[in-house]
């Protein structure tokens, strides 16, 4: 069962820290490229901040964005401020999304995200979570993969492991931290993943790199095949 107070915790503990160590830095940093390509250390923030106010919409039962050409426009609107401005939108955008999760509501029903995607409303909260965290390494100011909260990296594996089962176009795959085992890509859902030709193995937090796009894969073991390419989230 989702624990969605647990994670609205989460949340506020994850934003602690990206706010603290984004502090740190002055606006000639907050304009410097981020490791996203295309986006500066700005876009990045800019992004969080919306982001939060986006997932209000869902609890609220809005739609997500206006438009994929909103969303973005808001995004470069906003990445050009100066830090003491990016600190402030992400701590207020916080401060809402927390207050939505608060309201009194049904966790279990379901709600819509971008492109028609749907999930129950528990799960909103870690969706925030991955938002945060993630983020925070894509600044690329000394938070890794590596210093993500151990519960949450195994999560996040499962999460996009799941995200990734049944996918046409990325072959049956096992994969596999020595201790725990998700199988994902072609039939990746069914019991009978046993028979998935490749299995990828490796520490957690590369394999949730591979996952989410954030590294190659190059620290990974692969046998059966080479490591599938999977498709952009």
């Amino acid at each position: 069962m989702i624990d969605h107070a647990h994670d609205l915790a989460c949340v506020r503990d994850a934003t602690d820290r990206l706010l603290t160590a984004v502090a740190k830095l002055d606006n000639a940093s907050v304009a410097e490229p981020s490791r996203l390509p295309g986006w500066s250390r700005g876009h990045v923030l800019a992004h969080i901040a919306r982001n939060a106010d986006a997932l209000v919409n869902v609890l609220e039962g809005r739609p997500m964005y206006v438009s994929g050409d909103a969303r973005d426009a808001d995004i470069e609107r906003d990445a050009p401020r100066p830090l003491d401005a990016q600190l402030a939108d992400v701590r207020e955008s916080a401060e809402r999304f927390q207050a939505a999760g608060a309201a009194l509501q049904d966790w279990s029903r379901t709600v819509e995200l971008r492109n028609g995607v749907t999930d129950v409303a528990a799960r909103v909260p870690f969706r925030r979570w991955a938002e945060v965290d993630l983020h925070h390494v894509d600044l690329g100011i000394g938070y890794e993969l590596e210093d993500l909260p151990a519960d949450f990296t195994e999560r996040e594996i499962d999460f996009l492991a799941a995200r990734f089962s049944g996918h046409p176009q990325v072959p049956a795959t096992r994969i596999t931290d020595g201790t725990r085992v998700w199988r994902t890509g072609q039939d990746g859902g069914s019991t009978a993943g046993e028979d998935a030709a490749i299995t990828v193995s490796g520490r957690p937090a590369d394999l949730l790199g591979w996952l989410a796009g954030r590294r190659p894969g190059d620290a990974l073991s692969v046998e059966g095949g080479t490591l599938p390419t999977l498709p952009p989230l």
